[in-house]
């Protein structure tokens, strides 16, 4: 079914199953979903639903930015609805269904065409440029998230929750069933969620921080992934209060505990369906060298992307499996660039940037985008690493505002994502920086008031 013809039986199986609303969404600059509820009858019958521009570019404050890239007006996009996204929702407590949307122009210079602020737009038109190449990106994202107690003060640590013994987990978990299955409750109704959306999970694991857990994606379309990816995070929060838990996707959530990252897999196929990575001998081609410099070159530019906020910067650290710099090797986590090890067809290149707290889209987006660049001016990698990258160079933006002031000062950020996006993207985190800068925390108070 194309993705925007409306099903000629809609309105049945709403009728048959008792659907009263239809939650029209679509994620906003971190990824967060947001729309309108639509009254199941008027989706079925292909209502027309417009909400203003600005909300795609909401702050994590609630704020909008005044820069000159957005109208004055405050004028409305289109939500058009993905109908190969429509699914029941499955934590709903009467039948309701939801579906994913993009953004389309109603007037301007792009009247008809995709918002170029909207994440879903900026991942499409990434993809149109592969598909005018006769290519087809394959992603496969690694996501890692921590499950903590109810916290009501938001000035108070996080805390691991209490399990089906009766405690709270301590010590070093990592890849324990048994803990894994403490929180088993949780886990059945999240697991009978996601496939009801139709997200294609693979394996389930725990990892080292306390309660922290990684669920990988299979691979697949990007546009379909980064939708499942998006409505796995959205998923994992609605299920976990429904348990009187937080799922918890910030990069660094609680001190001296790993941070969270979404690891994102990647290979190009063509028209055939053959792995452009590999030749017909099972040789790597030179198109994974030319890719994976792409993404050496341009990825330090793009780091804004990959790790949005302030908390983001605390997860580079090293020693923890956090990378560094952009250092590719076989099999090496401690590289930025990990190849590993695989047959011809699943030659991929594995990229460890992106934070769990990025947009997947925007993620997705600005590593395909790096990617593509590189095959296409045929950039040169680095030798691989066959030793710790961690003893190596730090090349990458250490803090919010460096890497705020790198993408401004790019010359490519705006060429692989869109100028409009990218100018659009630094005004909003430049106004959540500045809210951040408002705020006085905890190690001020404690190590600056008596000494200072």
């Amino acid at each position: 079914m194309p993705f925007n013809t409306l099903p000629s039986h809609l309105a049945a199986r709403f009728s048959q199953e008792g659907v009263r609303d239809v939650e029209c969404i679509f994620p906003d600059v971190s990824g967060y979903p947001r729309g309108k509820l639509m009254p199941a009858a008027s989706f079925a019958q292909g209502a027309e639903l417009r909400i203003a521009q600005a909300i795609a570019m909401q702050c994590v404050t609630g704020d909008y930015s005044y820069d000159p890239i957005f109208p004055d007006e405050d004028p409305d996009v289109r939500l058009l609805p993905d109908y190969t996204t429509l699914k029941p929702v499955p934590w709903a407590s009467t039948p309701r269904y939801l579906a994913v949307h993009d953004c389309l122009e109603l007037s301007g210079k792009h009247a008809g065409k995709l918002c170029p602020f909207a994440p879903r737009s900026v991942l499409k038109t990434v993809l149109e440029r592969y598909a005018a190449l006769g290519l087809t990106p394959v992603v496969a994202p690694e996501i890692e998230f921590y499950l903590t107690a109810a916290n009501a003060d938001p000035a108070a640590p996080l805390a691991p929750p209490k399990g089906r013994g009766g405690r709270a987990e301590v010590g070093q978990s990592a890849f324990s069933l048994n803990m894994l299955n403490e929180l088993a409750p949780f886990w059945d109704e999240f697991h009978a969620a996601i496939d009801a959306l139709g997200i294609a999970a693979d394996t389930w694991i725990h990892e080292v921080g306390l309660t922290q857990y990684e669920i990988n994606l299979l691979h697949g379309n990007a546009l379909a992934v980064a939708d499942q990816a998006f409505l796995f995070k959205y998923a994992a929060k609605e299920v976990a209060l429904k348990h009187g838990l937080n799922a918890v996707f910030m990069a660094k959530p609680i001190a001296g505990q790993a941070g969270s990252s979404m690891h994102l897999h990647q290979s190009v196929v063509d028209v055939n369906g053959q792995n452009i990575f590999s030749h017909a001998d099972g040789s790597t081609s030179a198109a994974f060298a030319h890719y994976i410099g792409g993404l050496q070159v341009y990825t330090p530019d793009l780091m804004l992307i990959y790790a949005p906020t302030v908390n983001s910067y605390r997860r580079y650290v090293t020693g923890s499996q956090a990378p560094i710099n952009l250092h590719w090797g076989h099999d090496n986590r401690t590289a930025g660039l990990r190849v590993p090890r695989s047959g011809p067809a699943a030659r991929r290149v594995e990229n460890r940037i992106a934070g769990a707290d990025a947009n997947p889209y925007l993620a997705i987006a600005a590593t395909l985008a790096a990617g593509l660049a590189g095959l296409q001016e045929q950039l040169q990698p680095t030798d691989p690493m066959d030793s710790n990258a961690y003893d190596h160079a730090h090349d990458l933006a250490r803090t919010f505002l460096g890497a705020h002031e790198q993408m401004d000062a790019s010359a490519s950020a705006a060429r692989l994502l869109g100028p409009e996006f990218v100018q659009a993207y630094l005004a909003v985190k430049g106004l959540e920086y500045d809210s951040y800068l408002r705020e006085i925390s905890a190690w001020e108070r404690r190590f600056l008031l008596p000494q200072v």
